[in-house]
């Protein structure tokens, strides 16, 4: 395991402090757990911005996309427990 110093100033460092005491954790540990929750977080929103980026060039090849009053139905009958068809894809009317 290699060690990383970082300079934090006065008033950062003592917010972390009290932070890491809520949470019953060690600076340090409050520290690594941010900083792995950060990177987590970055990875996630890479993936997400990768998929979206795949099915736009979907959307843009094909010209179909789902209606946002389909789209919204499907999205309240899952919310509600349904188990509605997904809606499909269709070209564009405009």
């Amino acid at each position: 395991m290699q060690t990383t110093t970082i300079r934090l100033d006065d008033t950062l460092k003592e917010r972390i402090v009290a932070a890491a005491n809520h949470a019953g954790k060690s600076a340090h540990a409050f520290i690594r757990d941010a900083i792995s929750q950060t990177v987590e977080q970055v990875e996630l929103d890479s993936d997400f911005y990768e998929i979206a980026d795949e099915r736009w060039k979907g959307i843009l090849s094909t010209g179909k996309t789902v209606s946002w009053d389909d789209a919204k139905a499907y999205l309240a009958a899952k919310s509600h427990g349904g188990s509605p068809n997904k809606p499909l894809a269709s070209s564009s009317s405009h």
